[in-house]
């Protein structure tokens, strides 16, 4: 398995993220000044200037709003992926919700774009112990692949017990979990997101270097459209923790994403993993 770098963006925008649930109903999300499409069209701007190929795992309701940046995404040759419709996490859902939820994210952005949709990704890696079902689920709900896991100690997710590999369960669809790295025994997040935005630079570039001294599967990377608006309107009444997270180093996020599309080869997670994928297809075949 060659050493690749998978850039991926959970398109989402500032008022749809977990740590605002509390503050921010849905049904006023379209009350909300909307900004991820202008983020999302300076992310695309940038990949096509250092030459970066990625995956946008999008949400269903961006996509009903938004066609045409979905459209731009896919004809500038990037990965179109499912972020479930509207970011509720699956921890917080049955399983028939999660079904139909997973199952119309997956029709609105085909509808869309125009496309096979074959990845997923959990918000806020929100596939864990209590909701192993899920996996089935999507494989019922024709994903070949999901990225919905971190094997890693956190207060809102993480499956530490759980591989930090890529693996296949025996319905066939493929778990990519989010990087990690072995630091004096103790297994440490990798893959970017609120730890990326928090510390230096070159410390995240030293963990993707690491990781790939230690690991031979592809290396993934995410964040989202609204870490690179320092202009987003502030969010009152959340919890002075998840203020914090949000809002940290917004204004140094794009620097430090130009500086990540420069030093490193970036592609799509389907690209990443075509050894997998191709390996699962062919046992598909043998099977039918």
């Amino acid at each position: 398995m060659h050493k690749m770098n998978a850039m991926t963006v959970d398109v989402e925008d500032y008022f749809q993220v977990a740590a605002f649930d509390g503050v921010i109903s849905r049904k006023v999300w379209d009350d909300q000044a909307p900004r991820v499409a202008t983020s999302t069209r300076r992310i695309l701007a940038l990949f096509k200037e250092r030459g970066v190929k990625a995956t946008f795992f999008t949400l269903g309701w961006v996509a009903e709003r938004y066609p045409s940046l979905v459209r731009e995404i896919v004809n500038d040759g990037h990965e179109l992926a499912s972020h479930g419709y509207d970011h509720q996490r699956a921890t917080l859902m049955t399983p028939e919700t999660f079904y139909n939820d997973v199952v119309k994210a997956k029709a609105i952005l085909e509808d869309v774009s125009g496309v096979e949709v074959i990845g997923y990704r959990a918000p806020s890696f929100s596939i864990m112990e209590c909701n192993e079902w899920a996996f089935s689920l999507l494989r019922k709900a024709g994903y070949q692949y999901s990225s919905s896991t971190y094997s890693i100690n956190h207060d809102h997710y993480g499956t530490p017990d759980w591989p930090n590999e890529p693996y296949q369960l025996s319905n066939g669809l493929w778990e990519f979990p989010q990087s990690t790295v072995d630091v004096m025994g103790k297994r440490l997040p990798a893959g970017g997101g609120g730890f990326f935005r928090l510390q230096p630079y070159f410390i995240s570039a030293n963990l993707i270097n690491r990781f790939h001294k230690q690991k031979q599967h592809p290396y993934i990377f995410y964040f989202h459209p609204w870490e690179i608006d320092r202009d987003q309107p502030r969010i009152s009444g959340a919890p002075l923790k998840s203020k914090i997270r949000h809002y940290i180093n917004l204004a140094k996020m794009f620097g430090k994403i130009e500086a990540l599309a420069s030093e490193f080869k970036w592609v799509s997670m389907r690209d990443a993993h075509q050894d997998y994928l191709i390996c699962h297809e062919v046992e598909e075949d043998v099977d039918a």
